[in-house]
């Protein structure tokens, strides 16, 4: 195999499939990535994979191809060289033999150790699973909504992903960790007839559950998207794939039943809150500094005055108070919240607006942006100390 790229293209290529390669690997190969050279009449095309047996990322890129060839290269010896290359064109080449390429560049050169490709496992093929076309923008505001209330608890295994259903017309994402819940439901641009297509014969309707690492490493992918692009999704039982241009994202699907998170939601509101997002985040930035392990901040909502006071009270640290005017709608009331978790579903509210929809001081709290996307924040009240 040999090969001519710029410096630039190895080293963006290799971060990405770098991100499914394993840091404890199973077997030795595994720490590896595979590399791929075609000759095309074009010029060539570069073939990069990382797989760790569970998320597998490849992408693709152009290149001058002197020789065909395959073979697996350490992936983090690979990317300290690489990424350390000055710009401009490098060549690798393994005529030395025995799995052994030798980098070249303006600067040196380096020659670096790998293993043969035929003990690289193949990413799954899905040949007869439902392929859908879906829109990346949407595809990323419902992951912004939903991944931060994935469980970090790895026995909750259905827990720890996505709850993905997609319908023609309409995606919706859900996460709950049984303390909170996102959902986030997507309906197609009116100027985008074929927001969401399919080539199966259920057109276009599923329902799977996304393991929440692989969709943080897609999040990460997509983020350097144009608007219009479309995200390809293939479905098969056990197994899922994420196609867009020449990068593709593979991962096994959680197992088990989702809960029926709607039945979470209460059908009506004693109480509905209505203030600035920014200005509560900044308060409560400001006093999380003052919040001790049991990371509770107190709400008083004082529908009198139009205001809420927030407050922090901590034995070791002290306290604070910060108090913010509200539209506020039914009677007063205390509250306490886990700071952590409010604050993290106020980031992802996409609007300056917001409303806070609430009943008792120990039943679920509803925290929805004014206009936007259609987005529901489910946060569980915690229990105020004496």
């Amino acid at each position: 195999m040999k090969f001519v790229c710029t410096q630039h293209d190895l080293n963006i290529n290799l971060a990405l499939v770098s991100r499914a390669v394993s840091t404890r690997p199973t077997h030795p190969v595994l720490a590896n990535i595979k590399i791929e050279a075609t000759s095309a009449p074009q010029g060539g095309l570069i073939r990069l994979t990382g797989f760790d047996l569970s998320l597998g990322i490849q992408t693709n890129f152009m290149a001058q191809v002197e020789e065909e060839g395959v073979l697996t290269l350490p992936a983090k010896l690979l990317n300290d060289i690489v990424a350390k290359l000055p710009s401009g064109e490098i060549t690798l080449d393994d005529e030395a033999g025995e799995n052994l390429i030798t980098i070249t560049s303006a600067s040196g050169r380096y020659q670096v150790r790998g293993m043969s490709a035929e003990e690289f496992p193949e990413l799954p093929s899905i040949k007869r699973g439902e392929t859908n076309q879906l829109s990346a923008a949407a595809f990323i505001d419902g992951l912004k909504g939903s991944l931060i209330a994935c469980s970090q608890d790895e026995s909750k295994q259905v827990l720890t992903g996505v709850y993905l259903k997609v319908e023609p017309e309409r995606l919706e994402f859900a996460a709950t960790d049984g303390h909170r819940l996102g959902i986030v439901e997507v309906y197609p641009n009116e100027s985008e007839t074929t927001e969401i297509s399919s080539t199966s014969a259920s057109k276009g309707s599923f329902e799977v559950t996304v393991p929440a690492k692989a969709l943080r490493e897609l999040e990460k992918m997509l983020g350097s998207g144009q608007e219009g692009d479309r995200l390809g999704l293939q479905l098969e039982q056990g197994q899922v794939v994420f196609g867009w241009g020449d990068r593709k994202l593979t991962t096994r699907t959680l197992e088990g039943k989702y809960p029926d998170y709607h039945l979470l939601i209460p059908r009506q509101f004693q109480r509905q809150i209505t203030l600035d997002r920014k200005q509560l985040l900044a308060a409560l930035e400001r006093i999380a500094v003052l919040a001790d392990q049991t990371n509770l901040v107190k709400f008083s909502i004082d529908s009198t005055n139009s205001s809420i006071d927030i407050s922090v009270e901590s034995q070791d640290r002290g306290n604070g108070k910060e108090s913010l005017s509200a539209q506020i709608s039914g009677e007063s009331l205390d509250i306490a919240f886990n700071i952590k978790y409010l604050m993290d579903g106020l980031k992802t509210l996409p609007t300056q607006e917001i409303t806070i929809s609430l009943n008792g001081p120990l039943e679920p709290v509803i925290l929805t942006p004014l206009g936007g996307i259609k987005m529901t924040y489910l946060v569980m009240p915690v229990q105020l100390r004496n």
